[in-house]
């Protein structure tokens, strides 16, 4: 196999999702953080979009976070992508739409205004409530651990972060996702897809950029 080398930035969740596929399998990996803010030019002569996560697979390069998982975990023994083409194509839409609440959850937190706060929140609340519909088992999609969970813990994971510090709940109804949340998080491939000061680095983030959530707390 050759090496892998991730390229992150400290609070992107979409390079978290490579994170816990890289630590759930027991993959060797570097990671390589840059400021997304002064991205460096070997970075963009890198990545076509501008964006991370992208992956140096030897001296071959990857972009975009679903299509990077599921390489790796093609490459990579114990595959927890289904192999069944119906499952895998439903599961590749669920992982499409996690990437949306993962946007929707960043727009609410950098949110300024009250305004634009309850926009945000009422557009991810909706798609919550619909993943909260079809999830189907201890895991998302049954009793294995899947991409589908891959992609969806960072969401997750960063509700437990603003129940704790900003004392907002978007699963308080949800007792499936509330199920899930509690079970991921818990794993060490999922505690550790994120730097040890992830979480006071995130609270500054919101705090510098003058977030809604932030400016009562």
């Amino acid at each position: 196999m050759q090496t892998i080398e991730l390229i992150s930035f400290k609070l992107c969740p979409f390079v978290q999702r490579s994170v816990i596929t890289l630590l759930k399998k027991g993959v060797d990996f570097k990671i390589t953080y840059i400021d997304l803010a002064n991205k460096p030019d070997w970075f963009l002569q890198l990545s076509p979009l501008g964006k991370v996560p992208v992956v140096k697979y030897g001296d071959q390069v990857l972009f975009e976070s679903a299509v990077i998982n599921e390489f790796l975990d093609e490459i990579t023994p114990d595959q927890i992508m289904p192999s069944d083409a119906l499952q895998k194509a439903k599961d590749r839409g669920w992982i499409e739409y996690s990437s949306q609440i993962i946007m929707d959850q960043y727009r609410m937190t950098v949110a300024k205004t009250a305004e634009d706060y309850e926009t945000h929140s009422s557009a991810l609340s909706q798609k919550l409530q619909r993943l909260e519909t079809v999830i189907n088992g201890e895991y998302f999609s049954g009793d294995k651990f899947s991409l589908v969970d891959a992609a969806i813990a960072p969401v997750l994971s960063k509700f437990a972060m603003l129940q704790r510090y900003y004392q907002v709940d978007f699963l308080s109804e949800l007792p499936k996702l509330t199920a899930l949340t509690t079970k991921l998080v818990n794993f060490d491939f999922v505690k550790k897809s994120v730097v040890d000061d992830f979480e006071p680095l995130f609270d500054q983030y919101l705090r510098d950029n003058g977030s809604y959530l932030t400016q009562s707390k």
